[in-house]
């Protein structure tokens, strides 16, 4: 069974131990043959830095201080990737799978979510795709302009996912200037707002983001 959820603007820390929880069920019930929900998470954070496990603190570039008066917090968190920024506008998706059901390895499934991406951005006209040996989803690849629209980083245990993506919809772009997002220091960021001149409804990219995985997915949702 598959369960979409939409919720809303929910502090980094609450919606992380809601994932743990749903992650940590997910692995209980598959280990012992009990049904279980796989979800696909919509969510919005108030602004948030999160660094992942093989991250380096110097992408960081304010101190505590600093991220106080940012009115920001930064979390130590358990995903792979480096350093991200997520905030108010911003698409945050996190799926709670179990990939077996979908016949996906860890390296297939991050393609998957990034393919979902390029699907949203070919909805407005925005020309998307991969760069080698980075995650995530880029603009004007091999170019001096070469910038990042959407970081990808995840956890995965027993074939059962948690954490996802950040999809920049009307996001304010001026945090990522305080740090070196996902560790690059000569890439752009940018955002469907930037790139199409104008404000898209928020919701509308929720639901073409939804609309996308599920085909990838094979899935309809209940």
């Amino acid at each position: 069974m598959m369960k979409i959820e939409n919720w809303g603007i929910v502090p980094y820390a609450e919606a992380w131990n809601r994932q743990e929880q749903l992650f940590n069920e997910l692995i209980e019930a598959k280990k012992d043959g009990q049904p279980y929900v796989n979800r696909i998470i919509f969510v919005q954070h108030p602004h948030v830095y999160t660094l992942g496990k093989s991250g380096k603190e110097a992408n960081m570039l304010l101190n505590e201080k600093q991220l106080e008066l940012l009115g920001a917090q930064l979390f130590h968190i358990d995903r792979g990737g480096d350093i991200t920024y997520h905030g108010p506008e911003q698409l945050v998706c996190y799926p709670i799978l179990n990939l077996e059901d979908y016949n996906l390895g860890l390296k297939s499934y991050i393609h998957l979510l990034e393919e979902s991406v390029i699907d949203v951005c070919k909805d407005y006209g925005i020309e998307a795709g991969r760069v080698e040996g980075a995650t995530g989803v880029w603009l004007a690849i091999g170019t001096p302009a070469e910038r990042k629209i959407c970081a990808i980083g995840v956890r995965s245990s027993h074939f059962v996912t948690m954490h996802g993506l950040a999809l920049n919809v009307n996001t304010d772009l001026r945090y990522f200037e305080y740090i070196n997002p996902c560790g690059f220091i000569n890439k752009g960021v940018t955002s469907i707002e930037k790139e199409v001149g104008h404000k898209v409804p928020f919701e509308e990219v929720v639901r073409k983001l939804e609309k996308a995985i599920l085909r990838l997915l094979g899935e309809v949702a209940e």
